[in-house]
């Protein structure tokens, strides 16, 4: 199975994808050629009946910090075979791969980095991890239907609170919110989501996709309307005179004002 600069792969003999973000020195930022390598490598691992299990994981110590914002725009341009844009072609592939996604989430996990984690199956983390929903601090709203996954795993009330506030979130905070299913040193987090994803790759594929089918049954529909909802938001927010005030003060290492937009001409 081929892969690209930006997302590694790997599959071993026991079935187990060994799926890497590959841009370290941005803490794995995605940009266009990232969603586009990951919604490949996941597509591919969908259709490759090699493939029972697929872990998810970040080099250079960190999961993702989320979308590049050099890249980023409100509406992300269509590809040249007119195919939907990466970054939506990335979040179909994320909610079609119909076999067990696991992730092992070291470092930062913002954004993205966190919301990928909310549409996996299983996510163990780091003791290093610092993780952040920055939506109301970047002046937009959520995306990858993380309105919907993060109150269907941990209730209304605590995904309230952390994307109201987008306060960040270490590991132990993680996994008492129920956002991760265990906090492992950094230095074994790898190697055991790998013993995990073999544990699960040695029953049969057909039986592990019935029963993903079978846990995901109920959520499709609120999965797909926040998904639609979120997208037409995104694209009213993002440029927006406090979109632009986020930006540019994080570019400058400052503080927001956001209050400025507040105030009565």
């Amino acid at each position: 199975m081929p892969d690209s600069d930006s997302v590694l792969c790997e599959l071993d003999a026991e079935g187990v994808l060994l799926v890497t973000l590959n841009r370290p020195a941005k803490k794995n930022a995605f940009n266009e050629a990232q969603w586009d390598a990951l919604a490949r490598i996941l597509d591919e691992g969908r259709a490759d009946p090699r493939v029972a299990v697929a872990v998810l994981t970040g080099a250079g110590g960190h999961f993702s910090s989320g979308v590049d914002l050099a890249s980023f725009s409100a509406e992300p341009p269509p590809r040249s075979d007119g195919k939907p844009s990466a970054y939506f072609a990335c979040v179909d592939a994320l909610f079609d791969f119909d076999k067990p996604l696991l992730c092992a989430v070291p470092g930062v996990a913002i954004g993205g980095g966190c919301t990928i984690t909310l549409a996996s199956d299983i996510v163990y983390v780091g003791e290093s991890l610092r993780m952040r929903l920055p939506f109301a601090n970047l002046g937009v709203v959520p995306e990858i239907a993380s309105s919907y996954t993060l109150q269907a795993q941990i209730g209304r009330q605590r995904a309230s609170e952390i994307m109201f506030t987008a306060e960040w979130i270490d590991a132990q905070r993680c996994l008492e919110l129920g956002m991760a299913a265990r906090v492992l040193p950094d230095e074994i987090l790898l190697e055991t989501t790998l013993a995990k994803a073999h544990e699960i790759a040695q029953w049969p594929v057909s039986s592990l996709r019935a029963i993903k089918q079978t846990l995901q049954a109920s959520h499709r529909a609120g999965i797909e309307a926040a998904r639609k909802l979120e997208d037409a938001l995104m694209m009213k927010l993002a440029g927006s005179p406090e979109n632009v005030e986020a930006i540019t003060a994080f570019m400058q290492k400052r503080d927001p004002d956001f209050k400025q937009f507040r105030r009565k001409t």
